[in-house]
């Protein structure tokens, strides 16, 4: 899992990460907009004030990172809905709340990050350079005990599911997934190619009927595959 006050790196050169921002307040868009938009790899292509307008738009705006505070339906019923609108589209909760159940429920939705108001506005930043990427990151006064309450039950996980339904690289790769390493770190640790490591990603998610990465890194942990002490935040 992603540290949030390490920087994460911008995309590859000549690539753009797509932002939609939706939130009920205009001041509040007009600052994240104007923040991320002096980073050169970030373009907002779209605002909404609400997960209704939002979703009414989202297969326009095609998002890499959708950054969502919505009034209207709530949030985890709008992430929900855009997961299955857009699928390529990672969404980042950004909100005042430190309720765990809150932060457990935007997760199951389908949410990647999730970042406090008050955080630093770098946080944010790292959270959408790393949510473009496919890597998880969670505020770190929400995350150890969020993490806690997935142990107990993460939507989805079927305690019949075995690690016999991955190969052995899978399984390595899973690891090093869950460990919060990219795409490219997997790759010269395996000293395999990016796009190898790109399809055993989408081969896991697949085969353990898993979201995302942020799901990887719970069936991990509850598998034994790594502890929370090795896990980065």
């Amino acid at each position: 899992m992603t540290d949030p006050l390490r920087s994460v790196e911008p995309a590859e050169p000549g690539q753009t990460v797509r932002v939609v921002l939706v939130d009920d307040h205009r001041v509040v868009r007009r600052g994240l907009r104007t923040f991320l938009e002096s980073f050169s790899d970030i373009s907002i292509v779209g605002e909404a004030s609400s997960g209704e307008e939002a979703l009414r738009h989202m297969e326009a705006w095609l998002p890499d990172v959708d950054v969502l505070m919505p009034g209207g339906i709530d949030g985890i019923e709008t992430t929900r809905r855009v997961r299955v609108l857009t699928p390529h589209t990672q969404v980042v909760a950004l909100t005042s709340s430190t309720d765990d159940a809150l932060v457990v429920a935007a997760l199951r939705a389908g949410a990647i990050g999730y970042v406090r108001k008050d955080a630093d506005p770098e946080v944010l930043l790292n959270a959408v350079r790393a949510a473009a990427r496919g890597q998880s990151l969670l505020d770190p006064s929400v995350a150890q005990a969020v993490l806690q309450e997935l142990l107990h039950g993460l939507h989805g996980l079927r305690d019949d599911k075995t690690d016999l339904a991955l190969t052995e690289r899978e399984q390595e790769v899973l690891r090093q997934v869950a460990l919060g390493r990219t795409n490219r770190e997997i790759a010269d640790a395996l000293v395999i190619s990016g796009e190898t490591v790109k399809t055993h990603v989408g081969n896991i998610l697949t085969k353990l009927q898993l979201a995302h990465r942020t799901q990887a890194v719970i069936y991990a942990l509850k598998r034994g595959l790594i502890t929370l002490d090795e896990i980065d935040m």
